[in-house]
């Protein structure tokens, strides 16, 4: 009885309240031909002790990214996290108080996110950021109904090169809001603004972009300006920031980017944290919540939570977004790792992953069979294959050699990209990681 606390009388009381005669008949909506008619096979009960093994017998099929050679990216990025970083967390002011639920005595966790709104506003070169959302495609959706609503316009246009998962969840939104959401073509941001007209309430593009690009979107910018829609700027590797020109110099409306390569792992896809910056005076479009710095009653520094346009907080019609909390333990380890790396630390960080693909690069440039396509990129970049990229990939996993993602594998059904390799280099990435990805493929080549 221990995860089964109610008794018999229990159950007969609750059926009686609702005015049922057995658990039975709960079901009678459910087809017979889905309705289970016996238990699932499951295995009986067992010992922590041998929960334990198991589970962990069941960890040891994965490939380890700490194992063995790894070049995975599109988006889930592979950084050192320094051990303090993970110790501050755990701390329990931390670790159990995710959420300002009473911000007037949740100080500490209200100065914390403070702090990293300030950082990602630095950043990104915007004046504003919120207190962080769910991830990276959540805030490019959240960016896209945003500008919708400062525009008053229902029309989205997607960069082709966006991310897959961005694209999808952003469309996903739209489609119960009545938004039209329209995309350029794959591999091409030239055409983008031919799609954009007098209904456009902005142009989404991402930076790298999915296939590793480096963009300049000066131009694209100042074309926005003059159809009246804003420029959404989707930055996926936020390392990238550390050498790039940031989003607001180059004329973004508003920044959504994914944070999950400062302070947190991988974790086999998540919990990641989303970032969400923008102009000032957009600031009361903006979703989520907003901490903000004040002085108490004795002139003390203080801090509030000075926006909260969240469907909890406020009516729901008045809400800008339905978003429930922000990632907020996720979004300190960010915090805690860029203030630690510094201003300095932090460009040099970025330098050393450019430098680590472009080693890449020129080695997989070696190897027969191989096609570096990118002529400009930060950490990752795309390769032309001889062969199907997903079964090399098979391949060289057999090997314990992660060697990328297959672009076919978030992008289905395009022909012409099925022997295309994503590939990136942090600087996690060392000499003989890289000496081990080309012999491999130089043998399955």
């Amino acid at each position: 009885m221990r995860y089964l606390p109610l008794t018999d009388t229990d159950r007969r009381e609750m059926l009686a309240a609702i005015g049922v005669s057995s658990i039975d008949k709960l079901y009678k909506d459910v087809p017979s031909e889905v309705l289970l008619n016996e238990p699932v096979d499951l295995p009986y009960h067992q010992s922590e002790l041998e929960v334990e093994r198991t589970i962990g017998s069941f960890a040891e099929k994965n490939k380890n990214t700490t194992a063995c050679p790894s070049f995975l990216g599109a988006g889930n990025y592979r950084h050192h996290i320094p051990a303090s970083a993970d110790h501050l967390i755990q701390r329990s002011e931390f670790l159990t108080s995710y959420t300002p639920y009473q911000p007037e005595v949740s100080q500490g966790t209200l100065q914390a996110l403070f702090e990293f709104q300030t950082q990602v506003a630095l950043i990104t070169g915007m004046d504003v950021a919120n207190a962080s959302l769910y991830d990276g495609a959540t805030a490019c959706a959240e960016a896209a109904m945003m500008a919708c609503r400062i525009t008053r316009r229902n029309k989205v246009v997607l960069s082709g090169s966006l991310h897959p998962h961005y694209h999808d969840v952003t469309k996903s939104n739209a489609n119960y809001l009545n938004l039209e959401v329209v995309a350029g073509k794959r591999q091409d941001n030239n055409n983008l603004m031919e799609l954009v007209d007098d209904k456009t309430a902005c142009v989404v593009i991402q930076n790298p972009d999915f296939f590793g690009r480096v963009k300049e979107l000066s131009t694209i910018s100042t074309e926005c300006v003059l159809a009246g829609a804003l420029l959404v700027v989707v930055v996926n590797e936020i390392v990238s920031l550390g050498a790039l020109k940031s989003p607001g110099e180059m004329g973004a409306d508003i920044v959504a980017a994914e944070g999950q390569s400062l302070g947190n792992g991988l974790s086999f896809g998540g919990p990641h944290v989303g970032l969400l910056a923008t102009k000032e005076k957009f600031v009361r479009q903006m979703p989520g919540r907003l901490a903000g710095e004040t002085v108490d009653v004795d002139g003390k520094r203080g801090w509030v939570l000075t926006l909260s346009t969240r469907e909890q907080h406020i009516r729901r019609e008045k809400a800008t977004s339905n978003i429930c909390t922000n990632s907020g333990l996720c979004a300190l380890a960010f915090s805690i790792h860029l203030a630690l790396l510094g201003e300095v630390g932090f460009m040099r960080l970025a330098r050393l992953n450019h430098t680590k693909a472009m080693i890449l690069a020129e080695h997989l440039s070696g190897v027969d069979g191989v096609k570096v396509i990118n002529d400009t990129f930060f950490n990752e970049f795309t390769i032309q294959l001889s062969k199907c990229a997903a079964q090399v990939v098979e391949t060289l996993a057999d090997r314990n050699i992660l060697a990328g993602v297959p672009v076919s594998r978030l992008i289905p059904g395009d022909n012409s990209l099925t022997n295309q390799l994503l590939v990136t280099a942090t600087e996690m990435t060392t000499e003989g990681d890289i000496a081990r990805l080309c012999k491999g493929l130089s043998e399955v080549l």
